[in-house]
C-alpha cells in the first residue's frame, strides 16, 4: 500500500470516529443541516402598517402587522388562485400601490444577479392570476407608479405591458441583439461590479419609459468552454464540447458605450436624453423621482473618482447637474448604492472626512448639512423621514467587528436602536414607526424580532431555536477575537478557533482563511463569519482535524475608515499579503503554535491574496489554497480593476505586482480549484499561473471542476471542493 492510500485509510478511520462521537462533517456543513433561517423576501407594505413575506413553507405570501407581529392575511396562496395555477413560485414584486404581485416562476439563473423567469400578474383582491406575457420568459420586470402598466426585457429588447387593455403587449425597443445591444438591463461588468440588474424606469406618472442601453458591440469576447457534465448534463455536448461565449471587458479593453433614452407611450416618440458623459464614462444608475418632468441619471468618469447626479427632464432631454462628489482615489461601489431620493432631498454616503458618513442636499443640489457624525462608519442608509428630519441608518459605531442600527434626529442627536452586541440589520416599516431587527453575533445564529422606533422589542420573530439545539449537541470551538500590531506599526483584527480539547503545552498546526478584497471584512462578531459562512462551521470542521484556524483582515478590509481601505490603491495584493505573511509570523511566536505548519487559503480575492502571500518573499506558509485565484488583474474586468489600479496603460508597475511575475519566490505546497464556467474569474487566470509554476519548476495540484461557475456548487461538488481542501492541509500540515 502506498503511501497516500495509507494516509486515506488513516483520515476515513478518523472520519468515522468522528462520526460516531456525533460531531461534524463535511456533508453536515454543506448539506443544510446546520443552515440558520431567516425571513425571505420582507416587503414593507404602503400603509405603514404592515409587511408581508414569503412564509416559511414557501407557499404563500403572508401579511403581517408591524404593530403586533401577528399574520393578518395571507396575500398570495399556490393554492387557491384563479385563473392560472402554479406549483411553487421563486419570488414576487409589489406593485406601488399594494394592490396587485408579479409572481416569479421557472427561474432561470444568467449572471450574480440576473435571470429570466416566468412571471404571472396576480390581483391580491381578487385573486385572479395571468401571465405576464405569452411570447417567451421574462427579465427585470417593473411596475408603473400606479400599477397599470408593467415593463420588462426580453432577448435584450423592452417590452410594455398595459393592465388595462386587457394586458395588450407592446415592443418598446428593436434593435436588441445578444453581445451587441441591450436595452434597460445592464451588461455583464455594470450588474457585476455596480451591483444591479435593471437598468430602466418609468417616469412619475407612468406616460414614459426612460432606459440605460448598452452598445457592447466593440467590446471584446470571452469564451467559456462547456461540457456535457452531470447535474445537470447537457447532452449537446455529449460528443464534441460546446462555447459560451459573451463580452467581457478586461483591464484597460473598451467598455460599453451607454446612452439614455426615453419613450412616449401615448406618441411612441424615442429621445436620447442629453446627459454629460465621457466618451469612456460610466452610467451605474437610472431612478425616478415624484416629478413626472424628472428622472435622475448617475454619471462616473472612468477612474470612478467622481459621481455626478442628473435631473434630466425625459420630454425635452435637458439634464441638469445637481451633485458632484470627488474623491482622491476612488468612490466606492456602496457609496453609489447608498444614494438615496426623498421628496424633498437627496442623501449622499460620502468618505470626504475619512469615515463614511451621509450628506444632506436639497432636490436642486445644495449642501444643506452633513446629517451624521458618528464615530466609525455609517454601513448602511434605511431611509430619511420627512416629517421630523430623522435619518435612520447603520453603522460601526463602537468597533469595527460589530453594527448597529441608529438614528440621527434634525437637532443632531443620535440614539442607538438595538441593544444586543453582535451584528444588526434593520427593515423599516414606511413610516418608520416599526422596525424588523435581524441581530445574530459570533456564537448565535440569527434572531429576528420587530422592534418600535425607540428600539423597544414589540415581538420575537424567529430566535432558530431548532439550530441552536442541534449545535448544542456539537462540540464546538470557540472564536476567540484577538488584536497584534505588525512590524509595521500596523493595529490587525482577528479571530482564532482551538481545537475542543486545545491544550496550551501542544503545538498546533494552522490554518488561515482570509479574502482581503477592498472594503471587505471577514472579522466580525456575526454569524455570516467563517471562511463558508454559518458561523465558521467549516472552520469547526477543521478544528476538529487538529488544526487551530485563523483569519486576519489585512489592509485594504472596511470599517476601519477610508486611509486604512485605500492605502491599498495602485498596487493590488502588495500590502494585504505582507499582512498574511505578518500574521503567519505573529502566530508562529505564540507559544501553542508549531510555525513551521501553517497553511493558508481563501477564494477569489482570497485565492489570489493566497498566492501573493506564499510567494511574498517570507517562506512562512508550508501549503497553500487558492480557489478561483485573479492571477494576473490583467485578466479581471474594467470596473473593479481600474477602480483600485487605473488601466495597465497608466500602471503597468502595479499590475506587474501578481502572483504570475513572482512565481519564483512561490513556497509551499500548493492546490489550485477553479470552475471551468467561472464567467467572473475565467479559468485563463489559472492555466496562464499553471503554466508559470511549470516554467518555474514549482510543484503544484489542481482540481477543475466541469460546467461549474464561480460559486463551484451544484450536486456534490462543494462538498467534494471542501474535502479537497481539508485532505491538502491535513497531508501537508500534520
Amino acid at each position: 500500500m502506498n503511501k497516500r492510500s495509507i494516509l486515506s485509510a488513516v483520515f476515513m478511520t478518523v472520519a468515522l470516529t468522528l462520526m460516531a462521537a456525533g460531531e461534524l462533517t463535511i456533508k453536515d456543513v454543506t448539506g443544510g443541516k446546520y443552515y440558520a433561517k431567516t425571513l425571505s423576501a420582507v416587503t414593507p407594505l404602503p400603509d405603514g402598517d404592515s409587511y408581508a413575506q414569503i412564509s416559511l413553507n414557501g407557499k404563500q405570501i403572508v401579511k403581517y402587522s408591524f404593530k403586533t407581529g401577528e399574520q393578518t392575511g395571507v396575500l398570495f396562496d399556490v393554492d387557491n388562485t384563479l385563473t392560472e395555477k402554479v406549483d411553487r413560485f421563486d419570488g414576487y414584486i409589489l406593485s406601488p400601490d399594494g394592490t396587485k404581485m408579479l409572481i416569479q416562476t421557472n427561474t432561470q439563473r444568467i449572471y450574480r444577479r440576473s435571470a429570466t423567469a416566468v412571471y404571472y400578474i396576480y390581483n391580491i383582491a381578487t385573486r385572479r392570476m395571468e401571465k405576464l406575457s405569452e411570447y417567451g420568459p421574462q427579465q427585470s420586470p417593473i411596475w408603473s407608479p400606479d400599477g397599470t402598466q408593467v415593463a420588462f426585457v426580453r432577448d435584450n429588447n423592452i417590452y410594455l405591458v398595459k393592465l388595462l387593455y386587457g394586458n395588450a403587449e407592446s415592443q418598446v425597443t428593436k434593435d436588441g441583439k445578444r453581445n451587441e445591444i441591450i436595452n434597460g438591463i445592464p451588461d455583464w461588468v455594470y450588474e457585476e461590479e455596480f451591483g444591479f440588474n435593471t437598468a430602466m424606469t418609468f417616469n412619475a406618472d407612468g406616460s414614459m419609459i426612460c432606459w440605460i442601453r448598452f452598445d457592447e458591440s466593440k467590446v471584446p469576447e470571452y469564451q467559456l468552454q462547456m461540457f456535457k457534465g452531470q447535474y445537470p448534463a447537457y447532452n449537446q455536448y455529449a460528443t464534441y464540447p460546446g462555447v459560451y461565449s459573451y463580452k467581457y471587458p478586461k483591464a484597460g479593453e473598451q467598455n460599453s458605450t451607454v446612452t439614455v433614452h426615453s419613450f412616449d407611450i401615448q406618441s411612441r416618440q424615442t429621445r436620447q436624453i442629453q446627459v454629460p458623459l465621457d466618451k469612456d464614462g460610466y452610467i451605474p444608475r437610472i431612478k425616478t423621482t415624484e416629478d413626472p418632468e424628472k428622472i435622475i441619471v448617475y454619471t462616473m468618469n472612468r477612474h470612478q473618482d467622481e459621481l455626478n447626479i442628473y435631473g434630466a427632464n425625459p420630454r425635452s432631454t435637458i439634464a441638469q447637474l445637481l451633485v458632484k462628489e470627488k474623491a482622491d482615489k476612488y468612490i466606492s461601489e456602496d457609496a453609489v448604492a447608498g444614494v438615496a431620493f426623498t421628496s424633498q432631498h437627496i442623501i449622499v454616503p460620502s468618505d470626504r472626512d475619512g469615515h463614511m458618513q451621509l450628506y444632506l442636499y436639497s432636490l436642486t443640489g445644495t449642501l444643506q448639512k452633513k446629517l451624521t457624525n458618528i464615530p466609525g462608519e455609517v454601513t448602511a442608509l434605511y431611509g430619511y423621514d420627512e416629517s421630523n428630519g430623522n435619518v435612520y441608518f447603520q453603522a460601526a459605531g463602537k468597533t469595527p467587528l460589530e453594527r448597529e442600527v441608529y438614528v440621527t434626529s434634525k437637532n443632531g442627536k443620535t440614539q442607538q436602536l438595538t441593544s444586543r452586541t453582535g451584528w444588526n440589520d434593520a427593515i423599516f416599516s414606511k413610516n418608520y414607526k416599526f422596525f424588523i431587527n435581524t441581530w445574530s453575533d459570533c456564537n448565535t445564529p440569527y434572531r429576528v424580532s420587530i422592534c418600535n422606533q425607540q428600539g423597544k422589542e414589540v415581538k420575537a420573530l424567529l430566535d432558530n431555536a431548532g439550530l441552536r439545539a442541534n449545535l448544542s449537541n456539537l462540540s464546538l470551538p470557540k472564536k476567540e477575537m484577538f488584536q497584534f500590531t505588525t512590524s509595521e506599526g500596523v493595529v490587525l483584527n482577528g479571530v482564532m478557533l482551538k481545537p475542543v480539547n486545545f491544550n496550551p503545552s501542544k503545538k498546533y498546526p494552522v490554518v488561515m482563511w482570509q479574502y482581503g478584497g477592498p472594503g471587505s471584512q471577514q472579522v466580525k462578531n456575526a454569524w455570516s463569519m467563517g471562511s463558508m459562512g454559518a458561523g465558521c462551521l467549516y472552520d469547526a470542521y477543521l478544528c476538529q482535524e487538529g488544526f487551530i484556524v485563523v483569519c486576519v483582515d489585512g489592509r485594504g478590509t472596511g470599517a476601519r475608515g477610508a486611509d486604512f481601505e485605500k492605502c491599498i490603491y495602485k498596487r493590488l495584493g502588495e500590502l494585504e499579503a505582507r499582512d498574511q505573511v505578518e500574521t503567519a509570523i505573529y502566530l508562529g511566536s505564540l507559544p501553542y503554535v508549531d510555525k513551521n505548519n501553517i497553511g493558508i487559503w481563501g477564494w477569489s480575492f482570497g485565492g489570489f491574496n493566497t498566492l501573493m502571500s506564499m510567494s511574498e518573499g517570507r517562506p512562512v506558509f508550508k501549503a497553500g489554497v487558492a480557489v478561483a485565484p485573479p492571477t494576473d488583474w490583467r485578466f479581471y474586468d474594467t470596473i473593479y480593476t481600474e477602480r483600485f489600479m487605473r488601466t495597465p496603460q497608466e500602471n503597468p508597475s502595479g499590475y506587474d505586482t501578481n502572483p504570475t511575475i513572482r512565481v519564483a519566490k512561490m513556497h509551499g505546497a500548493l492546490l489550485l480549484c477553479h470552475g471551468l464556467a467561472d464567467d467572473n474569474v475565467h479559468p485563463q487566470n489559472t492555466f496562464e499561473y499553471t503554466e508559470a509554476l511549470v516554467q518555474a519548476d514549482k510543484d503544484f495540484r489542481m482540481n477543475v471542476y466541469t460546467n461549474r461557475n464561480h460559486s463551484i456548487y451544484g450536486n456534490n461538488t462543494r462538498n467534494h471542493l471542501l474535502r479537497q481542501i481539508a485532505n491538502h492541509f491535513i497531508e501537508n500540515l500534520k
